[in-house]
């Protein structure tokens, strides 16, 4: 796809202040400091549309990404931060939960999960939740630039083996080389395609 127009059109903390229309939306879920922003600006070829930060815990709302006014991306906080406190991961759980099981424009959930690391527990709770719910995710393995091929092979044995995941359903994929750009893309036109 080419990229014209690429815009945040909105943070938002609650449904009243999601977009109106009818624009199909993918959503990105993932631990803190997973890559999210990252994967946003390398899809779209543009570095400094969607906030990058060392900081983990930056994202505290969910950004509304609108591209070519034909789709939008929708940055959900990221989980699993410790300094934020208790009461605030569940208000943030809450608000991507009543997102997920209440908008309509959502097409197509891509879970990041950091290559480098085993999933972590809340990646696992996350991946079950969506499964249960039959949300269509694909599960998007980051940072895979910084593996060697032997861990490579051994990061996503791994993520077989701990979420029960079909090898198709995972997607390797770096901002440095640009491995998995083009099957993003494919799995984003094929989404929003199925109106």
């Amino acid at each position: 796809m080419k990229i014209n127009k690429a815009e945040i059109i909105i943070s938002a903390v609650s449904e009243a202040q999601y977009p109106k229309d009818k624009l199909p939306e993918i959503v990105l879920l993932g631990r803190s400091n997973v890559g999210k922003s990252s994967l946003i600006n390398t899809l779209i070829n543009c570095q400094h549309l969607a906030r990058t930060s060392s900081r983990p815990g930056k994202t505290q709302t969910m950004n509304f990404y609108q591209i070519n006014d034909q789709f939008r991306f929708v940055d959900m906080p990221g989980y699993g931060y410790a300094k934020v406190s208790r009461k605030e991961q569940e208000k943030w759980g809450q608000m991507i939960e009543n997102y997920l099981l209440n908008r309509d424009n959502l097409k197509m959930t891509f879970l990041l999960v950091d290559s480098r690391h085993e999933p972590t527990e809340d990646d696992q709770l996350m991946y079950n939740w969506l499964k249960y719910y039959h949300l269509s995710t694909q599960v998007i393995l980051t940072k895979f630039d910084k593996l060697s091929s032997s861990q490579k092979k051994q990061s996503i044995k791994k993520l077989i083996g701990t979420l029960s995941i079909e090898p198709d359903h995972i997607l390797p994929f770096s901002s440095v080389t640009k491995e998995g750009v083009e099957t993003c893309w494919q799995i984003i036109e094929d989404s929003i395609s199925h109106e």
